[in-house]
């Protein structure tokens, strides 16, 4: 049974200090704190490639192992990378973690492919490290380039708006607020409509070439389009952005894209579910579907 919407919530006067409340946040409130640093200590493991990324199969999480994928199937052999499962359920705040990542937040990258490791940490920077390190997905120079930076930017800067902000209020919060739900869904509707404009004359974000602004867009607003972010396709009619479906239906089609997608993703269909990756081959050998067989005989 869904809570009713509460469309008139009790007046609520800020106090003049705000002291936290650890009971207050919904869904997440058990993980949430105003305070960084680590909580315990834990260090990271290390596996044979060049790349270790620390990560989850959220959006910002696929961003990432989309890219590794895509920089992989075209040719560049030393993109190869170990991907370690970190759960959004307190391991973010071990100590390994947080000197890779002091916002203690997925993606976190550590590039030991040089003489001195190179963290990294926010998943357009890891983008942008990565596409500038191999020559790929970024265009060099004129107005392709500002087109592919403008929207990676406008990615990381509208995001909050739909996580955050809309899914955070519509899935998650305690209490339905109508306010809160119509004021993002707004905002989330009108992102939409600026990307159905755009793709209305463009192939893809940056026009004709696929870069790292579509990577970032993609696991976001892709997912928002086929209805499989909070559930909440129908609520916001995301059918009637159709050049928004047409971007999103290309760009699943990519053997890398699905790849990537897979990677470090402990829910949905267990088929889809690679844990962890260090080798090309644990797609077909490694997927949870695989590994629970094997497990129940053992």
């Amino acid at each position: 049974m869904t809570d009713a919407p509460v469309t008139d919530p009790s007046e609520y006067t800020p106090p003049k200090v705000w002291t936290w409340n650890k009971g207050s946040g919904g869904r997440f409130a058990s993980i949430n704190r105003p305070i960084a640093g680590p909580t315990h200590d834990k260090e990271l493991p290390v596996g044979k490639h060049p790349f270790q990324l620390y990560s989850l199969a959220t959006p910002n999480g696929v961003k990432v192992t989309v890219m590794f994928e895509e920089l992989l199937a075209a040719g560049f052999s030393g993109a190869e990378y170990d991907a370690w499962l970190i759960r959004i359920d307190g391991n973010q705040f071990g100590s390994g973690f947080v000197s890779v990542n002091p916002n203690s937040k997925i993606p976190a990258l550590m590039d030991r492919s040089g003489p001195t490791p190179i963290r990294l940490f926010e998943s357009g920077a890891i983008l942008v490290h990565l596409a500038e390190k191999f020559g790929a997905f970024l265009p060099t120079s004129g107005q392709a380039r500002a087109e592919c930076l403008s929207w990676l930017f406008w990615q990381m800067g509208s995001a909050p708006f739909l996580g955050g902000g809309f899914g955070h209020f519509y899935a998650y919060a305690p209490t339905k607020i109508e306010y809160a739900i119509d004021r993002y869904a707004m905002e989330v509707k009108r992102q939409l409509d600026v990307l159905d404009r755009h793709f209305a004359d463009h192939e893809y974000l940056a026009g004709n070439e696929y870069t790292i602004a579509d990577m970032a867009t993609w696991p976001w607003y892709g997912s928002l389009a086929k209805g499989l972010l909070y559930g909440a396709g129908e609520f916001l009619s995301v059918d009637d952005y159709k050049n928004v479906q047409r971007w999103t239906d290309a760009i699943a089609k990519r053997p890398a894209v699905q790849r990537g997608r897979m990677v470090n993703r402990p829910f949905g269909d267990p088929a889809s579910q690679l844990h962890e990756r260090h080798d090309a081959s644990d797609f077909d050998t490694k997927t949870q579907d695989k590994l629970e067989p094997a497990a129940a005989k053992a």
